[in-house]
């Protein structure tokens, strides 16, 4: 009786992973590879990207000035070590084995903020915290640029299909809350697709920083933020790796499922099959906020 419960439990399992778009054999091989993990390079008790994940021998981090986007990234606030990834909808992601880390980032309970919203919403708040408000903007999936600068002054988007019209009809608000309004506007109507279309691209792994993008715009797409960098005598760079999930859920610091010698880094490259916690990237392609 044992054994046939944990065969139907195993099945129900695999039939779940599947659905993640991966052959079930590879998805069965990653689940096994993430119970596997470098502690040597993990400090638990740390509340900071950089202080969680220690520096692989041969390696040291790349120095970012104070204030810049990539030194904003490395030194975000983690949950305590072992939190749990969180649907918006307060249940238990049903996959935990992924993660190393939580970052501090509140999820709607609308729904709304998923793979590239949360990333959208990082980027937007350094350059709110900045103040470099006049910045933040994004194009819609119709190729219409939304700028919070114009939503603060009271413009709307009016949106019939693929026609999108901007007027007047709010006061002016430049609160914290309003700013948040705007950015589920932006969510509902920009994606992977649209980032893929307008963000910089980047085509060489030496020109990879924190704060580039693994991207793959479409429906399904998916995205991933660079978290920190290292680089050894010979110039080579590793990578941490942090994203949001649909459904809206806790953005989160990945494992790297492929290599446990060095997980969580990662060794990037381009036009390569790539594996990020329940998502395959294939051709890998990176791209970067302008």
């Amino acid at each position: 009786m044992k054994k046939i419960l944990l065969s139907v439990l195993l099945l129900s399992v695999i039939v779940v992973l599947a659905f993640q778009y991966k052959p079930v054999k590879e998805t069965i091989g990653y689940v096994s590879k993430s119970i596997v993990l470098n502690q040597s390079l993990i400090n638990k008790d740390s509340l900071t990207i950089k202080s969680r994940v220690k520096v692989p021998s041969g390696y040291k981090r790349v120095n970012y000035p104070k204030g810049s986007f990539e030194n904003y990234l490395r030194n975000y606030k983690l949950k305590p070590y072992g939190s749990k990834i969180i649907n918006y909808d307060d249940s238990e992601y049903y996959w935990q084995q992924g993660h190393i880390g939580i970052l501090d980032i509140p999820v709607p309970k609308n729904g709304l903020q998923q793979c590239a919203d949360a990333l959208i919403r990082v980027r937007s708040e350094y350059l709110w915290d900045t103040n470099r408000k006049d910045e933040i903007g994004f194009n819609f999936t119709s190729g219409h640029y939304c700028s919070w600068k114009k939503y603060a002054e009271g413009y709307r988007p009016n949106i019939k299909g693929n026609k999108v019209s901007f007027s007047k009809t709010a006061s002016a608000n430049t609160t914290k809350e309003n700013f948040y309004k705007y950015l589920n506007l932006i969510y509902m109507y920009s994606g992977t697709l649209s980032l893929s279309q307008e963000l910089e691209t980047i085509t060489s792994v030496k020109n990879l920083k924190i704060g580039d993008m693994l991207i793959k715009g479409g429906s399904p797409g998916h995205i991933v933020m660079l978290a920190d960098e290292v680089v050894n005598d010979k110039g080579e760079k590793l990578f941490l790796l942090f994203q949001g999930n649909t459904p809206a859920q806790s953005v989160h610091l990945v494992k790297n499922l492929e290599d446990d010698t060095i997980s969580p880094w990662y060794n990037l490259q381009t036009d390569a099959v790539i594996p990020v916690s329940n998502y395959t990237f294939y051709n890998s392609k990176f791209a970067r906020f302008k």
